[in-house]
């Protein structure tokens, strides 16, 4: 890993568009970070920000890297350069934030943790929505058994077309948040997964998906996501034995719907699920805070206590091969069967 002998890191973005002039903002604000420059091709846009922030600005990110020599680096490209771009800042001696998706396709993605491991470089993937303090809340509530057994995840994502998605459509842009948390909060992979995908709005990749998920202890997951819908839903729901979490992402809060028939004393003694009624809701009261900024001070802490990435490059690996498996479920209309093969799937009659 890069090494520094200060209690602050030598920060820099390469893509200042609509993701990465938000790194660059809170670079400048985190007292662990020091924001030394920005690079970008288009050079408007990058002096607009690096104007903003009072640091150096490039239109050549590799001169940026040779020039600067920052300790830290968040590649934000399209995501077909993510791979190019996140091995040339290995290679100059940075450690690696990637936006998510980590890559376009698995094998590059396989590429990019193999150099960070030769080049013992931290590669982290920018998996924002694990940070939310309502989904961080949701896990703790899981891991100490609030909910009992979990049924069912459900994941809503959808809102307006973004003009500026063109390489990619929704399902690699958006489902890999989503996949990210299904893994995450039930600790789970999922063995097979089948979708149907529309084509509506944008001209070269689908634009809504309607999903299933198996996971190997029975859990089912349930993804809808698209770019057709006027206004914006992020909301995630854990069903289990003994209620429903409720998490609303566009204002960070925590719901539990209880159910009745697995409340107290009875249920301790009798352990087993007879029935289902509603019972009290309760809100949770949440400190707020701007995920992004928990993601980056996770990643720059990582690499100043050489600690491990909270979302390694192998977490952004199984989300984007999942991403990949519901692509193709929603090309061939089969169900995919998750393996461990290079391509990471494999399709399966019904």
């Amino acid at each position: 890993m890069s090494v520094t002998s200060s209690s602050s890191l030598k920060t820099a973005v390469i893509g200042v568009g609509s993701m990465g002039k938000h790194h660059a903002r809170v670079y400048k604000e985190l007292p662990e970070a020091h924001l030394v420059a920005v690079a970008d091709l288009s050079e408007s846009n990058a002096r607009f920000i690096a104007g903003t922030y009072g640091v150096r600005v490039y239109s050549d990110y590799l001169r940026m890297l040779d020039e600067e020599r920052p300790e830290a680096v968040t590649v934000a490209v399209p995501t077909s350069l993510h791979r190019r771009v996140a091995t040339d800042a290995m290679e100059s001696g940075a450690d690696v934030l990637v936006e998510k998706p980590i890559a376009s396709t698995a094998a590059e993605s396989e590429t990019l943790i193999e150099k960070a491991e030769m080049l013992d470089r931290k590669l982290m993937v920018g998996h924002i929505v694990r940070f939310d303090p309502a989904i961080q809340a949701l896990k703790r509530h899981l891991d100490d058994g609030r909910l009992g057994k979990i049924f069912q995840i459900v994941c809503r994502r959808v809102g307006p077309f973004p003009s500026r998605i063109r390489d990619v459509g929704v399902v690699v842009d958006l489902a890999p948040h989503d996949l990210d948390v299904m893994r995450f909060v039930s600790g789970q992979e999922p063995l097979r997964v089948f979708a149907e995908t529309q084509q509506e709005i944008h001209t070269a990749h689908e634009d809504s998906m309607s999903a299933l998920l198996r996971f190997g202890n029975g859990l089912t997951g349930v993804l809808e996501i698209n770019w057709l819908t006027p206004t914006k839903v992020r909301e995630v729901l854990v069903v289990g034995e003994c209620g429903m979490f409720r998490v609303d992402s566009l204002t960070q809060d925590l719901y539990f719907y209880e159910n009745a028939q697995a409340n107290g004393e009875m249920w301790d003694a009798l352990r087993v699920l007879k029935g289902v009624s509603e019972g009290r809701m309760v809100r949770y009261p949440l400190q707020r805070f701007e995920p992004l900024k928990a993601e980056l001070r996770a990643f720059i802490n990582a690499v100043l206590n050489d600690d491990p990435v909270p979302v390694s490059g192998e977490d952004g690996l199984a989300a984007l091969r999942l991403a990949l498996a519901l692509v193709e479920s929603g090309r061939t209309h089969q169900v995919v069967s998750l393996n461990k093969t290079r391509d990471g799937a494999k399709a399966v009659g019904l």
